[in-house]
């Protein structure tokens, strides 16, 4: 995995931050956070669509970010826990693997024609 899909990596796990200040910052430090978690995260995503196919970074952040707050959201404060919820985060975490998958293979495959020409 490169730098760059790692910040993408992070921006979703930002975004996961900054849906759960939304939801539960009560004080002045918490809605800091979730600001500066909301700015990061979307600049991040914002850096790597220009460095990577934008329409995957898009896919990746928003499908971590999706798992990961309802993860969180089950895991720490008592969101009901069901296999139809777990099976879907599953179905959504395979997904984001395949595109990620497929996208590396094209870039690959982009990176040898150009060397060719």
């Amino acid at each position: 995995m490169t730098n760059k899909w790692f910040l993408v990596l992070l921006a979703g796990f930002t975004e996961v931050g900054w849906v759960a200040g939304l939801k539960y910052a009560d004080s002045f430090i918490e809605w800091v956070l979730t600001i500066i978690a909301l700015t990061a995260s979307f600049w991040l995503l914002i850096y790597c669509s220009k460095q990577l196919p934008t329409t995957t970074v898009y896919a990746v952040f928003v499908g971590i970010g999706s798992a990961g707050a309802v993860i969180f959201e089950m895991t720490m404060f008592g969101e009901p826990v069901s296999w139809i919820k777990i099976a879907l985060i599953t179905v959504l975490v395979l997904g984001i693997i395949g595109l990620k998958v497929v996208t590396a293979e094209n870039d690959e495959k982009a990176e040898k024609d150009v060397s060719v020409s």
